[in-house]
């Protein structure tokens, strides 16, 4: 398996830094005039190249799932993190907070 372009460790001031991503998925609905309001936050903390072995030892036994990209374009094979499968190997990795539109806030707690 192939691992991303991130370096597993940055160096910055003369300090090492792990590499860490996450990412953060907004998820909306549309209401019956087609204005979009937020409904669901997830946030997914993406496993340090270091654990390829754990996380993405294979293709057909990890995180990533083929993404859209357009080769006929000229652009790069992309992937995208697939949250099912990232939570079923450590469920503390995804965290969904649900949006409560009246209160204005977002409801969730941590599950680990």
């Amino acid at each position: 398996m192939k691992k991303g372009f991130l370096p597993e460790i940055s160096e910055y001031g003369g300090k090492n830094y792990l590499t860490t991503t996450c990412l953060i998925h907004f998820m909306y609905h549309d209401d019956s005039e087609g204005i979009h309001h937020l409904s669901e936050v997830t946030i997914a903390a993406i496993p340090n190249g270091k654990l390829q072995e754990r996380y993405n030892p294979t293709v057909d036994y990890g995180i990533w799932l083929a993404g859209r990209n357009a080769p006929t374009l000229g652009e790069d094979f992309r992937v995208r993190v697939s949250f099912s499968r990232l939570k079923s190997k450590a469920s503390w990795r995804v965290q969904t907070l649900t949006y409560d539109l009246e209160k204005q806030e977002c409801i969730g707690s941590w599950q680990s």
